[in-house]
C-alpha cells in the first residue's frame, strides 16, 4: 500500500533512530534533559521568540496556547475550518471554557478584511475578545499559504484591538519553503507559535510551542496540569533536534509530488475539481454521483490510502516516504472512471 493519508504517517530514519538512541536524558519536569533543552531553545530561536516548550502533540501545544492567552468567558477569533476548532476534540471549551468567533475566508485563510466587526463590545452581554488564532499553511483549505502581508494585517488588527496573535503552524516550514522568508523574520508578528514535528519533518511524535519567556514560565505550569509533564523524554525530543537539522529542505520534494498528483487527478473524470495545490496536501472533489467514500474504496483497492475529507472531498498528502516510483504507479494504475 502507498499510504497517502497523512504526513503523521512517517517513521524515523535509521540515521534518526541511531541519533535518538544516543541522545543524553534527564527528568525534564526538574529541567534536567538536556536534549529537551537543545530543542525548545533550537525552536524558539529559529523563530525570534525567547523560549520554548516540548509537548506530546500539536493539539496540546495549541490548547496551552488558547489556556495561557484567556480566561474562561473570552472569545477565541479563527476561521471556521481552523484546526484548533474542528480537530481538537472541543478542547477550546473544555479546556478553557473559551467560546469561538468564526471567520470565512479563502481556502482555510483568514480574510484580514473579514476581522472588521468581530471584536464584542465591552458589555456584560458579550465575551471579551482576546485573541486571533491562524493556521498555515491551512489543511481544510487543501495545504494554502498565507500571504505575508495578509499577516501582518492581521497583527496591525490585534494591535489595534489588545489582542494576541497564535500561529498554529502544524506545517509551518512547509509554508516557509513555499515563501522563502526567513523563520525569524516570519514569526515576529506572532505571540506564540506551535510547530509540529511529527508531520512532514518526520519525527515520531512532538511539537514545540514558542514565546516569551514569561508565556512559557506559564505554559509550563498549564502543561503540567494537562498531564504533559514529562521525565526522560529526550529519547524522542532528539528525533526533533534531528527533524529540524536535517528534514526542511527537503520538504520541497513533498510540494513537488503533491503538484504531480494534482495534475493526474485533474484529468480523471470521477474528480470534479482539484484545489490549488501550493504545498504538499492535494484535495480533490469528486463527481457529483460518488460518494467520498466511495473514491477511497476505489483507490485502496489498488493499493492507494488516502482519506475523506468532508463530504465530496478526498486528501492526498506528500511525506517523506512518497517515492517518484509511487507517483508513477498512481498515474499508471488511477481509474478514469469510478462507478
Amino acid at each position: 500500500m502507498i499510504d497517502f493519508r497523512s504526513d503523521t504517517v512517517t517513521k524515523p530514519s535509521p540515521e534518526m533512530r541511531d541519533f535518538m538512541m544516543n541522545a543524553p536524558v534527564g527528568d525534564d519536569v526538574f529541567g534536567d534533559d538536556p536534549t529537551i533543552n537543545e530543542l525548545e531553545q533550537m525552536g524558539a530561536d529559529m523563530f525570534g521568540k525567547e523560549a520554548g516548550l516540548f509537548c506530546a502533540s500539536g493539539t496540546m501545544t495549541n490548547q496551552i496556547a488558547i489556556n495561557v492567552h484567556t480566561v474562561p468567558g473570552d472569545e477565541v477569533i479563527c476561521h471556521e475550518e481552523a484546526h484548533i476548532y474542528r480537530y481538537e476534540g472541543g478542547g477550546i471549551a473544555r479546556n478553557s471554557g473559551a467560546s469561538v468567533r468564526f471567520i470565512r475566508g479563502n481556502d482555510g485563510r483568514i480574510d484580514p478584511d473579514l476581522l472588521v466587526g468581530t471584536i464584542n463590545p465591552d458589555d456584560q452581554h458579550y465575551p471579551v475578545s482576546r485573541m486571533v488564532s491562524i493556521e498555515d499553511t491551512a489543511n481544510r483549505g487543501g495545504g494554502r499559504c498565507y500571504d505575508f502581508e495578509d499577516i501582518k494585517k492581521i497583527k496591525i488588527f490585534c494591535e489595534e484591538n489588545n489582542l494576541k496573535l497564535h500561529l498554529d503552524g502544524a506545517r509551518v516550514f512547509n509554508a516557509l519553503a513555499v515563501s522563502g522568508i526567513d523563520a525569524r523574520v516570519y514569526g515576529d508578528p506572532f505571540d506564540t507559535i506551535s510547530i509540529c514535528l511529527s508531520k512532514g519533518l518526520g519525527a515520531p511524535v512532538g511539537s514545540l510551542l514558542v514565546g516569551s519567556n514569561d508565556f512559557i514560565k506559564k505554559a509550563r505550569r498549564v502543561r503540567k496540569v494537562f498531564g504533559g509533564g514529562m521525565r526522560q523524554a529526550g529519547i524522542i525530543a532528539a528525533g526533533g533536534v534531528y527533524a529540524l537539522n536535517n528534514n526542511i529542505d527537503r520538504l520541497k520534494e513533498d510540494h513537488d509530488n503533491a503538484k504531480k498528483i494534482g495534475s493526474i487527478l485533474e484529468k480523471k473524470r470521477w474528480i470534479k475539481k482539484v484545489l490549488p495545490v501550493e504545498t504538499n496536501i492535494v484535495v480533490g472533489h469528486v463527481a457529483d454521483h460518488l460518494k467520498e467514500s466511495d473514491a477511497v474504496e476505489a483507490l485502496k483497492a489498488i493499493g492507494i490510502l488516502c482519506v475523506a475529507f468532508g463530504a465530496g472531498r478526498i486528501r492526498l498528502t506528500t511525506h517523506l516516504h512518497i517515492t517518484k516510483a509511487d507517483i508513477i504507479f498512481l498515474e499508471n494504475n488511477l481509474p478514469d472512471t469510478i462507478e
